[in-house]
């Protein structure tokens, strides 16, 4: 049998009060949820792949949702969960759970909490998925140990134990910044020159340094071919001075873009350039996503001559 009209206007009632639900909810959450997936992922820029695409699955399955439940903790499950997901495809061992037991009998580290800076929450990266998760989750974003024990699949006792391994961890490490990761020359070069070009706005030489088939995303407006956008001219028509440079961000290779403002030069954005055969196969702009430099702790300019 059949949804009769009034059904149906019931169920379109239910999804719209939703889709606004989660409008509202990723207005207020998207920044601390991108610090979260960063630090997760060990990279801003992919930590920002995962909370879009986090998001784009939150919302295809929105019709699911249970609305007795808060859609904060909800879209905080399904990033965690692709955090994992891209951890697990990196080859990471999962973490041993022999230890999680409530009735583990060391005493507990005191929290980090607040006086975490970025230096030291950076280094949640040297630690198993569990434990980064749940140091973040405390002492980063300060959830509660009930509402971390669901969103990590675990009990209180496990995420107690975990905290208290990861903590422990983090102690005996010595505070430094995130080292470099082993670069490839031939896309230090490329990005060099793609910056060097982009500076002189050299349109026609940028494009023979991009394959004919690539991608442009310029995350939270538009993602697509890039010969068929206005990428490009979109940087030659603004009328604020602009340029770029080639920086480790995190540790990891990308071109940053300052605007001039009042005199003065601002980074604006990070731009990832994605590199096969000497050839930039995809341009990846966060300019519209303006958590993503204030996540980045450690941004060293490259010379190029270096």
């Amino acid at each position: 049998m059949g949804m009769d009209d009034s059904d149906e206007l019931y169920e379109v009632g239910r999804f719209d009060a939703r889709y606004l639900a989660f409008l509202e909810t990723i207005s207020t959450l998207r920044p601390s949820l991108h610090r979260y997936c960063a630090r997760m992922t060990g990279s801003v820029s992919e930590g920002e792949d995962v909370v879009q695409e986090a998001l784009f699955h939150a919302y295809r399955k929105l019709d699911t949702f249970d609305d007795t439940r808060p859609m904060k903790a909800w879209l905080f499950r399904i990033a965690h969960n692709r955090c994992i997901d891209l951890l697990r495809r990196r080859g990471l061992r999962e973490e041993t759970e022999a230890r999680i037991e409530a009735t583990d009998v060391v005493e507990p580290i005191d929290p980090v909490g607040p006086a975490l800076n970025r230096a030291v929450e950076h280094l949640v990266v040297t630690l198993p998925p569990k434990e980064r998760a749940c140091v973040l989750l405390k002492d980063v974003l300060d959830y509660s140990l009930e509402e971390i024990a669901e969103l990590v699949d675990s009990t209180v006792g496990g995420v107690k134990a975990a905290l208290n391994r990861g903590r422990s961890k983090l102690a005996a490490l010595p505070e430094r910044s995130m080292s470099s990761r082993v670069v490839n020359n031939e896309v230090s070069r490329l990005l060099h020159l793609y910056v060097e070009r982009f500076n002189r706005r050299d349109w026609n030489g940028l494009r023979d340094l991009i394959a004919a088939d690539a991608r442009i995303c310029v995350a939270d407006r538009f993602a697509g071919r890039l010969t068929d956008s206005p990428y490009f001219g979109t940087y030659e028509r603004m009328a604020i001075p602009w340029r770029a440079a080639v920086a480790e961000v995190d540790g990891e290779l990308a071109v940053v873009t300052f605007r001039q403002i009042d005199n003065t030069w601002a980074v604006h954005s990070i731009v990832r350039l994605d590199v096969v055969d000497d050839q930039i196969v995809r341009v990846v702009d966060f300019g519209h996503c303006p958590w993503v430099i204030p996540a980045a702790s450690a941004i060293h300019f490259v010379d190029a001559s270096a």
